[in-house]
């Protein structure tokens, strides 16, 4: 664009009539803290409009995908709680249910009551550390100091049961690695009594803040059809409307027992698929978690945590497509089986690269502040893009 006679030439966004001036390329990232990871964003901006925006990957690049072809089928574990490190729990259930389900293998009871209430506590926790940052993005940092410390109540246990804080390996092929006894349970029901509380003071202090409303009420809007067409899952489809949750539409483990309502975006602030719809639908379905952690914590009953599982397992030929509800949406396994003991391929589905992909068409129009508040929206964790 020409910024020859700037006076002169002006062009129309939305129902504003703007001057026009050459565009200036920047970097968001890769270390700017509101890309949430090692993403870089080439933004061309026209004054403080951003014209256009292109995500670069790669930063963060892992080989996750030829690792898994290198190693046993527990082996890979390790490495699937390396690519969302904010919910490794979900990452090692989906990838264990893709196996089990190529080797027929049946999964204790008890176990799958541990899955399930370890899986709801991870989305909490995850949603966590999304609310948290989002407060930083918007300004408020207070929220980021009362997230990290209800998180800490649920790291704590977990590495109780697994003896990491991040990295869990917790979720093994035909169960759980380690067992959860009946004091760990009483702190689970007393966390989230105390929790469900704390949670409705979070959403009254930034939900219905009138700050937080207007930086993203109306921003980085993502109507049903664009999620349709880019593949969106997760809290980003359910921002735009859509009643799609695979817990509830294609039930895994045991969730078909389970009584809970999927949550979505309904334009209570602005229009439906805005940031704040997104930050609604994540809130909660927190809310949702405590409800199913309650049925767990009621109908676990005793029993082993270990199916029978051989020492060397070797998966039958063939293949499978297996997919999970995780906290940023569906992460699918194509597992290709030769009938070794090491996978001959495994591709991952991730719903952050999906999401990701989508950056080009939010952006442009925004204002700069406005980008910031649509990435943190999407609420991407790049080892899960960069597998």
């Amino acid at each position: 664009m020409s910024g020859h006679h700037v006076e002169e030439e002006k062009i129309r966004l939305g129902d504003m009539e703007v001057l026009k001036s050459d565009l200036l390329t920047l970097n968001m990232g890769p270390q700017h803290p509101a890309t949430h990871g090692v993403l870089r964003v080439e933004i061309k901006t026209d004054s403080e409009i951003v014209v256009e925006a292109t995500p670069h990957l790669g930063y963060l690049h892992r080989c996750f995908e030829k690792h898994a072809e290198n190693l046993d089928y527990r082996g890979v574990i390790p490495f699937v709680d390396r690519m969302d490190y904010l919910a490794a729990m979900s990452m090692e259930w989906g990838y264990c249910l893709a196996v089990e389900k190529m080797l027929g293998t049946e999964v204790p009871k008890r176990a799958e009551y541990i899955r399930i209430l370890i899986a709801e506590l991870q989305r909490i926790a995850s949603h966590l550390v999304y609310f948290g940052t989002y407060g930083i993005d918007m300004g408020a940092f207070t929220t980021f100091l009362y997230c990290f410390q209800d998180r800490e109540e649920i790291l704590r246990l977990f590495e109780e049961l697994s003896g990491a804080r991040m990295l869990y390996n917790y979720v093994w092929i035909g169960g759980v690695w380690n067992d959860i006894n009946d004091d760990q349970l009483r702190r689970v029901k007393t966390f989230v009594d105390r929790f469900e509380g704390e949670l409705k003071k979070y959403h009254q202090l930034v939900g219905e803040n009138k700050i937080f409303i207007e930086r993203t009420a109306n921003v980085g809007v993502l109507t049903k059809e664009q999620c349709f067409d880019y593949g969106a899952t997760g809290p980003v489809l359910r921002g735009s409307g859509v009643e799609w949750d695979l817990r509830k539409n294609r039930p895994y483990g045991m969730y078909e027992k389970f009584d809970f309502n999927v949550v979505t975006g309904k334009g209570e602030k602005g229009t439906v698929g805005d940031c704040w719809d997104r930050y609604y639908v994540r809130i909660f379905e927190m809310f949702e978690s405590i409800k199913i952690i309650r049925q767990v914590l009621e109908g676990i009953e005793e029993g082993p945590v270990m199916g029978k599982v051989s020492k060397i397992i070797k998966v039958p030929a063939g293949e499978i497509y297996m997919r999970t509800e995780c906290p940023r949406g569906e992460l699918g396994y194509h597992l290709i089986s030769d009938g070794g003991k090491t996978p001959y391929r495994l591709k991952v589905k991730s719903s952050c690269f999906t999401h990701t992909s989508m950056l080009p068409i939010i952006a442009p129009g925004q204002m700069v502040a406005d980008l910031v508040a649509s990435i943190g929206s999407i609420d991407i964790v790049l080892g899960e893009v960069d597998r």
